[in-house]
């Protein structure tokens, strides 16, 4: 399964026979979205930056709330993410586990908090998490750290964090990668995952948004 970036918490998961497209956005948080097609689109909540399926291409089936469902051979588990009662105008968020080519990947969409043990236990397969690192409206930088340790994923790839292109009021990965002991990573365009080639310990990989 090969996994590209496309900005803010966008990413397109690209298996033997299908392509799921996760939170496409508009270009008012700042990204392109450009020409993309996809076979599945999750869409985690109703904010214009996750939710702009009128613009992606191939007639995709779209999924945007929780249950269980599986379209070209992709089994998919969505499942909503409490919403702190300090904030009830926190928009409702669901969270989605891929199992794509035998590799499980959860996107956590606009996941504000930590885990209940019941959504570890839904989580406990997940070998590659894409987790927001920006804080804000998500989880900050530690709080994502805490995450990655209930969930214990072999790869770890940041999501919906500041970058140049981004207009949204977002801290940088860099104080993500700090939580997690890491100083400098060299990043990449894309990256491919077999169940062979997973790490034996947790890795975080930063991905290029392909400007």
């Amino acid at each position: 399964m090969e996994i590209t970036w496309l900005g803010h918490s966008c990413f397109r998961l690209r298996g033997r026979n299908v392509s799921v497209l996760t939170d496409p956005y508009s270009s008012s948080c700042g990204y392109t979205l450009g020409r993309v097609s996809a076979d599945v689109v999750t869409i985690s909540n109703s904010h214009p930056h996750h939710n702009a399926a009128n613009q992606v291409g191939g007639s995709p089936v779209i999924l945007d709330g929780p249950g269980e469902y599986e379209v070209k051979g992709v089994v998919t588990t969505g499942f909503r993410t409490d919403v702190p009662k300090r904030d009830m105008r926190a928009l409702r968020n669901t969270a989605f586990i891929f199992e794509v080519d035998d590799v499980t990947v959860c996107h956590l969409g606009d996941v504000n908090n930590l885990l209940t043990a019941e959504q570890i236990e839904l989580s406990k397969e997940v070998n590659v998490l894409l987790v927001p690192v920006g804080g804000h409206c998500t989880i900050a930088p530690a709080q994502a750290a805490e995450v990655i340790a209930q969930i214990e994923p072999k790869v770890i790839i940041p999501m919906h964090y500041a970058t140049e292109s981004s207009k949204v009021d977002l801290e940088s990965v860099d104080h993500f990668l700090r939580e997690m002991g890491l100083t400098e990573i060299e990043a990449h365009q894309k990256i491919t995952v077999t169940v062979s080639s997973l790490p034996v310990e947790p890795t975080v990989t930063v991905l290029q948004y392909p400007q």
